[in-house]
């Protein structure tokens, strides 16, 4: 069944929709990540001289440039990393989208639901950001410390993150976070395998860049089957 949900979230990509969330969450997380890597230039110019005198040693005139260069490898480095909880956590803020998108395909006839605020809306996503991040750069450590369980740490770890966000987002949008808190846990397992199976495309170039989508919608499919369990 969850390969079923997961189908139908791939058929319905070419939703005018879902292309406009897409673009939405992958234009604003190069924003940001470009942002990121534009406030380091900007402490790096600011705090760093041009010539730098070390005892010993003398003046040193690549300093600035040198840590200029580094970050932009470090930021490409991480950007690897941080692209994909990026930007699905700032297609969060979009949830609603793909998930009207989803229902007005397959589930006509369901009550309006309550439109999400912005300060609501900012909130989960940055909750939902903070929650990947972190995550992520845990299983970045975690995988160099034991890079011989580098892949069961980065999709068991990624499938939690993405079931237990994405099911909480859309069973929250008709349940309320309480009771969709409930039906998680009570689907522990299942959320869990659903969310491993949006984690293995994130390992795909480009195609990653669709999980947030795929993921909002496969998990809109999965909370409306059990909720009518």
């Amino acid at each position: 069944m969850i390969f079923a949900d997961f189908a139908k979230a791939i058929e319905q990509l070419s939703d005018h929709r879902f292309q406009r969330v897409v673009l939405k969450g992958v234009g604003l997380s190069f924003a940001l990540l470009a942002g990121i890597y534009f406030l380091i230039l900007t402490v790096i110019q600011v705090f760093v001289p041009e010539t730098l005198t070390l005892p010993w040693i003398g003046d040193i005139t690549w300093a600035s440039s040198a840590l200029s260069f580094g970050s932009l490898a470090l930021m490409m480095v991480l950007s690897v990393f941080l692209m994909i909880p990026v930007a699905s956590a700032i297609t969060s803020f979009f949830l609603d989208d793909v998930a009207e998108a989803v229902e007005d395909k397959y589930y006509p006839g369901l009550p309006p639901v309550r439109p999400m605020g912005l300060w609501e809306g900012a909130k989960d996503g940055l909750h939902f950001l903070g929650i990947l991040i972190i995550g992520n750069l845990v299983a970045l450590v975690a995988s160099i410390l034991l890079p011989f369980l580098a892949f069961a740490i980065f999709y068991g770890l990624n499938g939690y993150l993405l079931g237990r966000e994405y099911f909480q987002l859309a069973a929250a949008r008709r349940l309320g976070r309480k009771e969709a808190e409930t039906l998680r846990k009570q689907n522990a397992w299942q959320i869990w395998m659903a969310g491993c199976l949006m984690a293995v495309p994130l390992s795909i170039p480009l195609l990653n860049l669709l999980i947030p989508v795929l993921g909002a919608a496969t998990f809109t499919h999965l909370y409306h089957r059990l909720a009518c369990r």
